[in-house]
């Protein structure tokens, strides 16, 4: 594996090519066919293109074009998640871009997925979380391609237990999750608005000067970008509290705070507990609430939700000690973001989404997709009937066989109307308002438990072969 070159020392050898160059240049207009000036020719042109060779053969993504200074790339947003396209070693697979890892980890292959991973070696994870580390394989010198942006020594971990779940939990399939690996070479921009990343070659790039845009510095600590923002924790004494903020695209919350961390940073009065997810080590637990305000730089975000979590499910976090928390993607789809990792710096600009309100699921209920079911859809042609004798009309009917969504009560919050109205983790959902739950996405479920106080849900289940219809209402928890 070729040694990392930073910026400096590209810089030298950059300098050291000039000057063989010049060499190289005296030797062609002095040239003669003695034998010794054509050893010191050949010695030279070695010399030369072995630096050449040395600083394009450099670790991570680039450009498969060399004379290409960008590249776009179409993005999904799933729960303030982007989802993105990647092919590894002649596979296309789902990633999500997580600006929080360090490492590109794939977790979740079936047999019609599977993929050839190079050199493979058992190691030992471990994450967030307070269960247990979890076996994965180390796969060194794979190849991934994203358009035109491509890598052929990406070093991969195979987790051999799917312990994130994210299919079930997104309502799509997604693979693996990728970050610093794709992003260290670039400046990128991502315009969640339209659903775009842009890939810019930062030797050919140099962020604009902006009016309506804030530029931060970007600190870096084990290859996972920190960014210092304020944050409003009260209303009586309209203070804002400097912390430092792991930018992290692959959570789908607002605002993660790690409590206690910083003597201001304690759970409101009003919060609710809640499972905020989970990590590789099992489930982070934490107390969801609200805060009056957020800035960064001069924008200011009001009444963000907030998750305050507990010391057990961040100590690996917390080892970098001046990490107060993490600014997630429902903070940062609200802007159009330029993230500039040579440089180290990122630039927001505002969106649609920027005042958009911080909304929640409500109902207590933590729904998953369950993969899919066959279902029989009857439609009448009017075009295809029967004239009879006795002027009598006969339409036939059509019968389409078609797969559609699954979905089941993955956990109930205790106490929540949903649990007081008697429903319980396991229940297969039939019909959600009325509809079919088929006809939903996962996202427009969430939607649907997130949009107003006090709205009346009907949901009809299975439970134990026997069907059974609850009703609720949407609760405001904070």
């Amino acid at each position: 594996m070729m040694p990392y070159y930073t910026k400096s020392l590209r810089l030298n050898l950059l300098s050291k090519i000039r000057v063989y160059k010049s060499y190289y240049r005296k030797f062609i207009k002095n040239r003669k066919n003695s034998s010794l000036n054509k050893r010191v020719l050949l010695i030279v042109t070695v010399i030369l293109f072995g630096f050449v060779i040395r600083i394009n053969a450099q670790n991570g993504f680039r450009f498969q074009k060399k004379t290409k200074s960008k590249q776009r790339v179409s993005f999904k947003l799933i729960n303030n998640l982007i989802v993105i396209p990647l092919e590894v070693n002649g596979k296309t697979l789902s990633f999500i871009l997580d600006t929080g890892v360090n490492k590109t980890i794939i977790f979740n292959l079936s047999k019609n997925d599977s993929i050839a991973v190079l050199n493979p070696k058992k190691i030992i994870l471990k994450g967030l979380g307070g269960g247990a580390s979890v076996d994965a394989v180390l796969s060194e010198n794979n190849r991934i391609h994203i358009k035109n942006i491509f890598t052929d020594n990406a070093s991969i971990y195979v987790i051999l237990k799917d312990v994130f779940d994210f299919s079930s939990k997104m309502g799509t399939t997604i693979h693996g999750i990728i970050g610093y690996n794709l992003l260290e070479n670039f400046t990128i921009k991502i315009n969640y608005a339209a659903g775009k990343i842009t890939f810019y070659n930062p030797e050919k790039f140099r962020l604009k000067k902006c009016r309506k845009c804030e530029v931060l510095p970007i600190q870096f600590h084990r290859k996972k970008p920190y960014v210092d923002v304020q944050v409003q924790l009260d209303t009586v004494y309209n203070t804002f509290t400097n912390v430092k903020m792991l930018l992290d695209s692959g959570g789908s919350d607002a605002l993660w705070l790690f409590e206690n961390s910083k003597k201001e940073i304690k759970t409101p009065k009003k919060f609710f507990n809640d499972i905020l997810g989970e990590g590789l080590s099992g489930i982070i637990y934490g107390n969801r609430s609200r805060i009056p305000g957020l800035k960064i730089g001069d924008f200011e975000i009001k009444n963000p939700t907030v998750s305050f979590l507990d010391t057990l499910s961040t100590r690996l976090a917390r080892r970098f000690e001046q990490r107060n928390g993490s600014l997630g993607g429902g903070v940062l789809k609200r802007f159009t973001v330029w993230l500039d990792y040579p440089n180290k710096q990122i630039m927001f600009k505002k969106n649609k989404f920027f005042k958009a309100p911080f909304n929640y699921n409500m109902s207590g209920l933590d729904i998953m997709y369950n993969g899919k079911q066959l279902i029989i859809e009857e439609t009448q042609d009017i075009s295809n009937y029967k004239l009879s004798e006795k002027n009598s009309v006969t339409f036939f009917t059509n019968f389409s066989y078609k797969f559609k969504p699954f979905y089941k009560i993955k956990t109930v919050v205790k106490n929540s109307n949903a649990d007081k109205a008697g429903l319980k983790a396991g229940d297969l959902i039939i019909r959600i308002n009325r509809k079919p739950a088929y006809y939903y996405k996962l996202k427009d479920i969430v939607n649907e438990f997130s949009e107003k106080v006090n709205k009346k849900i009907q949901l009809k289940i299975k439970r134990d072969g026997i069907e059974m219809t609850f009703k609720f209402r949407l609760e405001k928890r904070i």
